[in-house]
């Protein structure tokens, strides 16, 4: 995503005015929290395909080559996942028998700068990857927002223009941004939450939702639809602002200091509870499963621990869970593997370059 001011003077303005900030950012940011692509025919050809949508992404936050079209800047972390059974009764998948599944995460922010600030947007994510004793892997990714802006693809292109950044000033028209929300109510949860939240100095601090419903697969065929959060098991710290360069070596010392935990909380949806649109979230009050506990026991430079050659596509799920019919799954699907093409591309190339230089 484009990053309108990468360095916000926020401490000297007033609560009101930060609100009104933070939603014109996040707004700008949200654009490339997920990306879309062309599957199962509900692009058209020639129209908007994952090429095309990544070529977006990088008009808009800029090339940077080698680097993920979006969430560029980010730190790699791993562990286990401690399951305590109370999920297997919905889903047949071997992690949530009472086992020890290794995980292998990346925590990042939004958008394709890998440079960009830290404190210049309040959205935080975590990707994980479980990988079972049978070799079938389960891999998710989460932001700190409870719901996600836009619910289609389209709705996503519509945005992701709306915040093109203006070659004369190099931010976006604040015109085209207010055109934007005008003609998506949708998105008025999402800027909601926006407002109320305050950007984090630390990523252990932090809950995350998986934004998109999925299903749960029993022994016996029945269809569960679900949606997850990881919840920190640990008292948080102080909530502030962070400053431009801080998030990765904040969790990276907290973990040399001792694993970090998260609850995985896993919420039952009742008939009727939408499956296909991310921008709403289920009542309260849904039965909720504590299947286990995440934790992280070690931090690595993405530049080359373990998270920067795994591709964190949504689609790739173990026995016992599915997707659902939420549009936005097939299309992060599609671009995230055009993004990861590009970018394992550059860095091939980059070696190779390098090998020739070598006397």
């Amino acid at each position: 995503m484009s990053m309108p001011d990468p360095s916000p003077e926020i401490p000297s303005l007033t609560q009101p005015q930060r609100s009104a900030r933070w939603a014109l950012i996040a707004l700008a940011v949200a654009g490339s929290v997920l990306a879309f692509g062309h599957v199962g025919g509900w692009l058209d050809r020639g129209r908007l395909t994952p090429q095309r949508i990544v070529d977006d992404l990088q008009a808009n936050a800029g090339l940077h080559l080698g680097y993920r079209r979006n969430h560029a800047k980010g730190v790699c972390v791993s562990g286990y996942f401690d399951s305590n059974g109370a999920a297997a009764a919905y889903s047949k998948a071997a992690l949530f028998a009472p086992v020890r599944t290794p995980v292998s995460g990346r925590f990042a922010i939004p958008g394709g700068n890998p440079h960009a600030a830290d404190n210049s947007v309040p959205i935080r994510s975590f990707a994980l990857r479980f990988t079972q004793a049978d070799g079938q892997q389960w891999r998710t990714g989460m932001n700190n927002s409870p719901v996600f802006a836009v619910a289609t693809p389209k709705a996503f292109h519509a945005q992701l223009l709306a915040n093109r950044p203006d070659p004369a000033t190099g931010k976006p028209d604040p015109a085209k941004q207010a055109a934007f929300i005008a003609a998506h109510p949708e998105s008025a949860p999402f800027l909601a939450w926006v407002k109320q939240h305050r950007p984090s100095a630390s990523y252990a601090t932090e809950t995350f939702y998986g934004l998109n419903a999925f299903y749960f697969i029993d022994r016996s065929g029945r269809r569960q639809a679900v949606r997850w959060r990881v919840v920190p098991d640990h008292p948080p710290a102080a909530d502030a602002a962070a400053g431009k360069d801080v998030l990765d070596a904040e969790i990276t010392r907290r973990l040399a200091q001792g694993p970090l935990r998260w609850r995985l909380l896993v919420t039952l949806a009742a008939p009727g509870d939408p499956t296909n649109d991310a921008t709403r979230a289920w009542p309260s009050g849904r039965p909720e499963i504590d299947a286990g506990t995440v934790v992280l026991q070690r931090s690595q430079p993405q530049d080359h621990g373990e998270c920067r050659d795994i591709n964190y596509d949504p689609l790739v799920l173990p026995d016992g869970i599915v997707a659902s019919d939420d549009p936005l799954l097939p299309a992060r699907a599609a671009a995230y593997a055009e993004s990861y093409r590009r970018r394992t591309r550059e860095e091939a190339l980059g070696a190779m370059h390098t090998r020739e230089q070598q006397p």
